[in-house]
């Protein structure tokens, strides 16, 4: 923590002032720079240095934004913020770069799950407190970060199938009738994508008629999901329904089916089951072009600053914190969109 990490810094200081100061004089010295009080109110902020995946989604985008109005100037902290570009490598720049700068929080969305164990431990070595926040990191060493705050992946993935059960029968589909199913997964290898795609075959396995055709990355990008989607279409003619790991590929689907001509949402063809549920899917859900979206909530920040508060006041923090979440349809997004944050 960051008042542990400064405490030989203020040992020093007590010393060097005791020898200016002199045994017999109790006044300290005056001194005449005009920059001492910047200097001090400095001191005083909290230095956090944020490592963000990138900007590849309305989702990414609105969790960045979380954390820029959290830590601003005005409220004691020093905030800066890397876009790694959704490389995993320029996370660990990033984090490096951080150590180097002394900073006082390092805030990580890691890319994917493996590979983090020499980096962070460089940054405990350093007295640097890591919280994960979004995806997960595989390690076996928990004491290289202090907290994680995100979402259950896994969770959301059986709420997906129990969402499509939901919608099937609500379109009056048969339980004994073959669902043909195709999967728009996340970038590979990160623990949305993992748990996503884990949770819902695990608990799509109770279902002997689905039959999962196909599963492709489109990296949680609307052009990506849009290509991929393009190729399911041609190489399976008979798709009832798309997963859609995150809603900027449920975007590229829409657009891709569309120009197949052929329908999807709720009045569709082809039932779409997407993930995140930002502002612009409960638009898409109204259009009738989405049929259900699992949440998966980015306002990170506000629960990151409270971790940090509780830090600094010398306290302890839970490990882990699951963040609360909801399944919204297509039939209720119209009265529940003027009510979302993001």
């Amino acid at each position: 923590m960051r008042i542990f990490k400064k405490t030989a810094a203020v040992i020093l200081a007590i010393m060097m002032f005791m020898s200016l100061a002199g045994c017999g004089n109790n006044k300290a010295p005056v001194s005449n720079d005009s920059s001492d009080t910047g200097t001090d109110e400095k001191s005083k902020s909290i230095y956090v240095g944020f490592v963000q995946v990138g900007a590849e989604s309305d989702w990414r985008m609105a969790n960045t934004k979380s954390m820029q109005e959290t830590f601003t100037e005005a409220k004691g902290y020093k905030f800066e913020m890397v876009d790694a570009q959704q490389k995993t490598d320029k996370q660990i720049t990033a984090i490096r770069d951080f150590i180097q700068k002394d900073v006082d929080y390092i805030v990580l969305a890691p890319n994917t799950e493996a590979g983090w164990d020499t980096v962070l431990g460089e940054a405990k070595a350093a007295g640097i407190p890591v919280i994960i926040v979004d995806r997960m990191i595989q390690t076996n060493d928990n004491s290289l970060f202090t907290a994680w705050v995100g979402s259950n992946f896994k969770q959301e993935g059986y709420d997906a199938v129990t969402a499509l059960e939901n919608v099937l029968k609500s379109k009056g589909i048969p339980d004994t009738q073959e669902i043909n199913i195709v999967t728009l997964q996340g970038t590979m290898g990160s623990s949305a994508q993992i748990g996503r795609t884990d949770g819902f075959a695990e608990k799509m396995a109770a279902h002997k008629n689905w039959k999962m055709l196909d599963k492709q990355s489109g990296d949680f990008t609307q052009e990506k999901g849009q290509e991929v989607m393009e190729s399911f279409l041609k190489s399976y003619p008979d798709i009832d329904v798309v997963i859609s790991e995150n809603d900027n590929m449920s975007f590229g689907a829409v657009k891709a089916i569309k120009a197949a001509g052929k329908t999807c949402g709720p009045k569709g063809d082809i039932t779409i089951v997407s993930f995140d549920a930002v502002h612009a899917a409960f638009e898409a859900m109204i259009a009738g072009d989405i049929d259900v979206d699992v949440e998966c909530n980015p306002l990170h920040g506000p629960r990151v600053e409270k971790l940090i508060k509780a830090l600094e006041a010398g306290e302890s923090v839970d490990k882990i914190a699951y963040v609360d979440e909801d399944v919204f349809y297509a039939k209720d997004a119209a009265s529940i969109i003027g009510k979302r944050a993001y």
